[in-house]
């Protein structure tokens, strides 16, 4: 009988220390938890380039993780306090491999932003445009005109292979650009797709000054660099598969904004104006752009 109740006791015993062990495991509180993020418009970057997430907690970036699919939704593990307590989330791009001091914190290419409402931040990427006042303006009022001409040679008969951004419809000519202040780690870029290849005119910060490679474009003519706005002669060498000079009628114009540094042979995603060069254009004569087909870029990111 001694033996039986001894038994019983330690049966006891063992099944009161389960329970309370088992309830000591629901009681755990998690220490991570998950984020969704959702993004529309996001290109492939290439090799030397990542995307990276960041939650802003307290002020100080805390990173959710890189990545370079551009497929969606994604989901990424992250301690739940700083989940919970972040206020913003913003998207950067940023050089891969990148290690020591600058990977704690994003780099100038910040491409989305948004403020958490409850668990979910809508982001997008009017953060990058600002105007004179800091005020952060969107790329959807964008607006851009441009003409056909080669001022960099003195042959007048290939004046259609040359594109510049300017407005001449009156003495002197003005910028044919209207576009906001980019933030640091982005330039503006133009193009011209040519037999379906992006062929750059150069990036350029001002619409009211020469763009980068005024002086060093492998394409100008030996007449100077042309005026002082963005664009650019095509009169030597070639690009695409083409010799110039050519004719730019029925190509695509666009301007793109880029990040900086990039090392991409073709438009970022955010292309705020585009335009078809109309067959029968005028050289010397103002054409007006339409918006591209991206000026915004946009996605939610759910806690």
């Amino acid at each position: 009988m001694k033996k039986i109740l001894n038994l019983a006791f330690a049966f006891a015993i063992a099944t009161t220390f389960v329970a309370c062990s088992d309830d000591d495991n629901n009681n755990i509180a998690p220490t991570t938890g998950d984020l969704t993020v959702d993004f529309t418009g996001l290109e492939v970057l290439g090799a030397d380039f990542v995307y990276e997430g960041w939650l802003i907690v307290n002020g100080s970036p805390v990173s959710t993780g890189t990545f370079t699919s551009v497929t969606f939704p994604q989901t990424y593990t992250v301690g739940i306090d700083d989940l919970q307590a972040a206020t913003t989330f913003v998207l950067s791009i940023e050089p891969a491999g990148e290690t020591g001091a600058e990977a704690l914190a994003p780099a100038a290419t910040k491409l989305l932003a948004g403020n958490f409402s409850g668990n979910t931040a809508s982001v997008n990427s009017d953060n990058i445009v600002v105007d004179a006042s800091g005020e952060i303006k969107d790329l959807g009022s964008s607006w851009g005109k441009y003409i056909l001409a080669t001022p960099t040679d003195n042959d007048d008969t290939n004046e259609a292979s040359g594109i510049w951004f300017l407005d001449n419809a009156n003495t002197p000519a003005i910028a044919g650009l209207g576009l906001p202040t980019l933030t640091d780690g982005w330039k503006y870029e133009g193009w011209v797709v040519i037999d379906g290849t992006p062929v750059s005119t150069g990036t350029f910060t001002y619409v009211d000054g020469a763009d980068e490679n005024a002086a060093t474009s492998p394409y100008k003519g030996s007449v100077g660099n042309g005026p002082a706005f963005p664009g650019e002669d095509y009169v030597t060498g070639s690009a695409a598969g083409v010799d110039f000079p050519t004719d730019l009628k029925g190509k695509t114009v666009v301007i793109s904004v880029e990040p900086s540094p990039d090392n991409s042979s073709a438009p970022f995603a955010l292309k705020p104006l585009a335009h078809v060069v109309p067959a029968d254009a005028m050289t010397f004569t103002v054409i007006n752009m339409v918006t591209g087909p991206l000026p915004i870029l946009s996605g939610s990111v759910t806690r």
